[in-house]
């Protein structure tokens, strides 16, 4: 995650940047702003200070199916997720508080929405309560719990497509917050309450989200298994076939699972707990077949639940369908398992790899589902060297191209949770509090 914050002209305020979701100010007649850098961008700038936060998305390897408890938002069961580089997908947010403000509000992508939605407002409260029980009777604090927050974010990737924006959203949020009123310490069961996944994106690496058994959910947290330098060799592709919104959202989907599908209540009480085991057993060996075996197998449980669901629920589209065929034949071409593919709520895929693999794999993809007409602008992110395919792989492998098809191909790898940014040019809401910039 990573957090940017920029300097507010106001009361000659200052902001760090830095690698959150959301970004806070904190006045400068108190202190100097900072900001936390995490694997999502949405930053928040406060008027009387601002602390500009980015923050990432997780991509999740062994899913969480549903919620036992949808106001705290307590899973049915424990899952595991990757923590992506803010340098290719990233939440930016800025966070505003003054006493000038008359009513919260929310802007995303340049455009305003609700800031009255309960998600967003139980994060506001949990921090202020911290903030209230840190606080104790001190009178001096700098800045008032009362006041209204402004706050503005953006992605660079598309928003509930199944990406995880909501998770790198949140997690940017309640980073910010906390800069903004001195919050320190455990946040992950804040960012819960925003959304549920969000709790893995303040962490870096390979994160792990406890299931937990109080029923006040203080047990639900995200713990790391390992830093985002435990696996340099491991590279990720995001094959992003679609970025309109999700025409049944990941909560209404998955609480209808919860109530309607028989194999989900199977999955969380009997799978899930041996595959976390073992999973973990692979994050920590380092070892990829295995790994990729148990993420994919996973995947297609997860999707399988959505079938169950009553009234279906169809995530994955026919592009989707193909890239998983792709992958089971280039692995089978190869006596291997060299690449795995895992997909959220949405039919874009996320291929884990190692390096060594990367280039010949998206030459496969490239002639698999050519380039439309942005050649150019098909493959982003980390850099991608050429690579010269066997015929026989080709033969194999490449059938019945789909011109068009996947709109890009992200590059990326795993990344830490929120940092702190320095570059003023991110900040997202200008001195009177208003967004200062169209996404």
């Amino acid at each position: 995650m990573l957090c940017q914050a920029v300097p507010c002209s106001a009361d000659g305020q200052q902001a760090v940047p830095c690698h959150a979701k959301w970004c806070c100010a904190i006045p400068s007649d108190a202190m100097p702003c900072q900001a936390v850098l995490c694997c999502a961008k949405q930053c928040c700038a406060a008027h009387s200070g601002t602390v500009p936060w980015q923050a990432l998305p997780n991509l999740s390897t062994s899913p969480t199916g549903g919620k036992r408890d949808t106001d705290l938002i307590l899973p049915i069961n424990s899952s595991l997720s990757v923590t992506l580089h803010q340098d290719q997908l990233r939440t930016t947010t800025t966070a505003a508080a003054c006493h000038d403000f008359t009513e919260d509000r929310l802007w995303l992508n340049g455009e305003e929405v609700d800031a009255a939605q309960p998600r967003l407002q139980a994060c506001l409260r949990e921090v202020r309560r911290l903030a209230r029980k840190r606080r104790g009777d001190d009178a001096a604090a700098p800045l008032s719990l009362s006041y209204k927050v402004h706050v503005a974010s953006e992605n660079n990737f598309p928003t509930a497509a199944g990406l995880a924006s909501s998770a790198a959203g949140y997690a940017c949020l309640v980073s910010a917050l906390a800069r903004l009123y001195g919050v320190e310490g455990e946040l992950s069961e804040v960012a819960r309450r925003g959304s549920g996944s969000a709790c893995r994106s303040m962490l870096g690496g390979f994160v792990q989200w406890h299931r937990g058994e109080r029923p006040d959910g203080r047990d639900s947290v995200a713990q790391q298994l390992a830093p985002e330098t435990h696996w340099p060799e491991l590279s990720i592709l995001v094959l992003v076939v679609s970025g309109e919104k999700k025409a049944v959202g990941s909560t209404a989907g998955m609480q209808t699972s919860v109530d309607t599908s028989p194999l989900l209540k199977y999955r969380a009480e009997v799978v899930v707990p041996e595959r976390m085991t073992r999973m973990a057993r692979c994050i920590r060996d380092r070892d990829f077949e295995a790994f990729g075996q148990l993420t994919m197998q996973d995947s297609n449980q997860f999707h399988a639940t959505c079938l169950d669901t009553f009234p279906p629920i169809f995530y994955l589209n026919d592009i989707s369908q193909r890239i998983i065929a792709l992958v089971h034949r280039f692995n089978a071409h190869h006596g291997r398992t060299k690449v795995a593919y895992t997909f959220d709520a949405g039919p874009n895929a996320v291929v884990f790899m190692l390096e060594d693999t990367v280039d010949e794999f998206v030459e496969v993809v490239r002639r698999s589902f050519p380039p439309d007409s942005n050649g150019d602008q098909f493959l982003r992110g980390r850099p991608v060297g050429t690579a010269v395919l066997p015929e026989e792989l080709v033969s194999a492998v490449v059938v019945d191209p789909v011109p068009g098809a996947i709109r890009y191909v992200l590059h990326t790898k795993p990344g830490p949770g929120p940092q702190l940014l320095d570059d003023p040019s991110q900040h997202l809401l200008g001195p009177d509090g208003l967004p200062c910039r169209s996404a």
